[in-house]
């Protein structure tokens, strides 16, 4: 029979779904499978209306089978089948889509869910195969057909003999190229892996012989010490497990189930802190099932780190990791999404942009923050766990987008503080401790928690019975700035000179301190040069006698972050104004006005000494250690 060739465009669109459209030649198994299962639904759906088609629905079934020898392999259905002419109108023109004509005729019967497009998935078989032949026989009929190509270069179809209805696929796979494997698809358990990775939802059973090894049986008169004897046997084993956990009814599953499926599908040896299991129907349906994990993975806050929810439809994975089903501040949620209502484009394999992905999504993020609320407020410890892996990331979403998600993020929020049990506390746990007299929620800056609490202006805050919330990472004071107020108390660094409500009589005292010790403290500035942009007295350091302050946006905290990350601003480092405060009430104050009275040359280098230990109480790094080694010594 003479060769029939495609049309033009068949020929283009062949050569680009080859070469271009699919980016990994695994999922050329997925489609043909899907395809075989959309069989499979159609003889099942029409064996409703039509009492001559006598189906069971336990018979349905999809079969591999390997020929190492001859090189293929054999996909097989007992589905609806095709006739010549259907085999022509879908196979022989590429995106003429059977199952689409099929979904389209069906949208009112909610009952039935065809996920493939036969036609276009169906020639992703050429990047592994150099011939694919197939034989069909409808359902009800007789005769049978065989459809044979080679590629761009046409196909034919002839009759032939087949037993039973459905549809037999052989695919003669690729010889090897020097950059290229193609025999692996000829090893059984490549071809399983990629049905469970896949295919594994697939609601008909996918079975394919496999060949397996078993120690004999030893003979009665064997030696104790005979090595053993390894026989080869070939066992039918069904490779998917049909039902996906997520479909199943919560009620029939349990906390063993689910902990077991996360273990298993995310290669983690560690329980999840907390799982969520939920559908939604509407404008756009959908099914979960996602987890939150106790550990975060190594490289969780590195570049290389892949976010994303596993992306079903109908069953059938369609990507693996798909980000835009997570917002970043939930990047470390891991799980499955499986829906009918994505866009998809003729390779099954991207994603579109679309409204319901955007849904999906929104909704995603309300159920997360709902969940991790709930485990904060059920199980403190285990939130703790979780925070102490992923609080960073919560935080980092606060400050984002200019702020934009700060209202749904800051009840997640977690700060080790002054309380006296150690523990670190909500915003919420704070404002709730705090009495009628306190209008404001205090916080001190700090590598650690202990550094933070020995920030001199912490002291008098905590003296006058005031908790103090420690900010202990870089990102904290950004998120100070970026949340403004909780719960109407606004946030107030210790440092600031109205940190404690003064009366009146206290603001003149101390602007009367300052005026009278101006030329000292003009001195003092002048001594320091540009290290500091003022010296002032302050009455908010306790027992302390220096320490660093700062004007303007940028704190001290903000400084050092930015010099890691070494960050410019306008071609100049980001530093913090730099503020040395004294204490007008102690010791080393009064050694330094007398010094400044009867010694010039030694009240410089005491200005010095003051200066340096400001620096090393705020976490910074001496100038020059030797030099101010020396001028301690000196002054003693």
């Amino acid at each position: 029979m003479a060769k029939k060739q495609f049309k033009a465009e068949s020929r283009r669109m062949l050569d680009l779904m080859i070469h271009s459209i699919y980016t990994n030649r695994d999922i050329f198994l997925r489609e043909l499978i899907s395809n075989a299962s959309d069989a499979l639904d159609k003889l099942h759906y029409a064996s409703l209306t039509d009492s001559s088609l006598e189906v069971k629905r336990e018979d349905l079934k999809i079969s591999l089978t390997l020929d190492k020898a001859a090189g293929t392999i054999i996909l097989s259905d007992n589905g609806i089948g095709m006739t010549k002419e259907e085999l022509e109108q879908n196979l022989g023109t590429i995106a003429k889509s059977g199952t689409l004509q099929f979904r389209e005729s069906l949208e009112e019967a909610a009952e039935v869910d065809v996920i493939g497009q036969f036609g276009v998935g169906f020639y992703s078989a050429f990047m592994v195969a150099k011939k694919l032949d197939v034989y069909s026989r409808k359902a009800g009929e007789s005769a049978a057909y065989h459809w044979s190509s080679t590629g761009a270069d046409g196909y034919t179809v002839v009759p032939c003999e087949k037993d039973s209805w459905g549809t037999t696929i052989v695919i003669t796979v690729k010889e090897d190229g020097e950059d290229e494997d193609y025999a692996t698809y000829l090893d059984q358990h490549k071809l399983s892996a990629l049905v469970r990775k896949y295919s594994d939802y697939i609601r008909y059973p996918i079975e394919m012989l496999m060949e397996r090894t078993r120690m004999k049986e030893k003979p009665a008169d064997a030696p104790e010490d005979a090595s053993p004897e390894w026989e080869t046997y070939e066992e039918l084993a069904v490779l998917n497990s049909m039902v996906p956990l997520w479909q199943r009814p919560k009620g029939e599953l349990t906390e063993e189930d689910y902990f077991g499926f996360y273990k298993k599908t995310f290669m983690d040896f560690s329980d999840p802190v907390a799982m969520l299991h939920a559908a939604a129907e509407g404008t756009v349906s959908f099914k979960a099932l996602l987890y939150v994990p106790g550990i975060a993975p190594q490289n969780f806050y590195m570049r290389e780190y892949e976010k994303g929810l596993a992306l079903y439809s109908s069953g059938v994975m369609i990507m693996e990791k798909c980000a835009d089903l997570l917002p970043d501040h939930f990047r470390f949620v891991r799980g499955i999404v499986d829906s009918q209502d994505f866009s998809l484009n003729i390779s099954r394999e991207l994603l579109q942009q679309t409204r319901e992905l955007k849904i999906i999504r929104q909704n995603l993020e309300k159920k997360i923050k709902a969940e991790l609320a709930k485990l904060m407020e059920s199980d403190r410890e285990k939130y703790e766990t979780f925070w102490r892996s992923f609080g960073r990331q919560l935080k980092y979403g606060v400050v984002e987008e200019y702020g934009a998600n700060k209202e749904l993020l800051q009840d997640l929020l977690l700060f080790p503080s002054s309380h006296a049990d150690g523990k670190p506390v909500s915003l919420a746990e704070y404002v709730s401790r705090m009495g009628e007299a306190q209008s404001v929620v205090y916080y001190a800056a700090g590598e650690n928690a202990a550094m933070a609490a020995a920030v001199p202006q912490c002291e008098r805050v905590q003296k006058a019975g005031f908790e103090v919330i420690y900010l202990t990472e870089e990102v904290d004071e950004f998120i100070m700035q970026a949340l403004v107020s909780y719960q109407e108390k606004t946030f107030k660094s210790v440092l600031d000179e109205d940190a404690l409500p003064e009366n009146e009589e206290e603001k003149k005292a101390l602007e009367s301190k300052n005026e009278e010790n101006k030329d000292l403290l003009d001195f003092i500035k002048e001594t320091l040069g540009d290290r500091v942009s003022a010296v002032r007295l302050s009455a908010n350091l306790g027992s302390h006698s220096a320490a660093l302050n700062y004007e303007g946006p940028v704190s001290i905290e903000m400084e050092k972050y930015f010099a890691k990350i070494e960050q410019d601003m306008m071609g100049m480092p980001m530093k913090a104004e730099r503020v040395l405060e004294l204490n007008p009430d102690s010791r080393s104050f009064a050694l330094l006005q007398d010094c400044w009275i009867k010694e010039r040359p030694r009240a410089e280098k005491a200005a010095n000494v003051l200066y340096q230990q400001a620096l090393l109480a705020a976490g910074l790094p001496l100038e020059n250690p030797t030099e101010f080694n020396s001028m301690v010594w000196e002054l003693l």
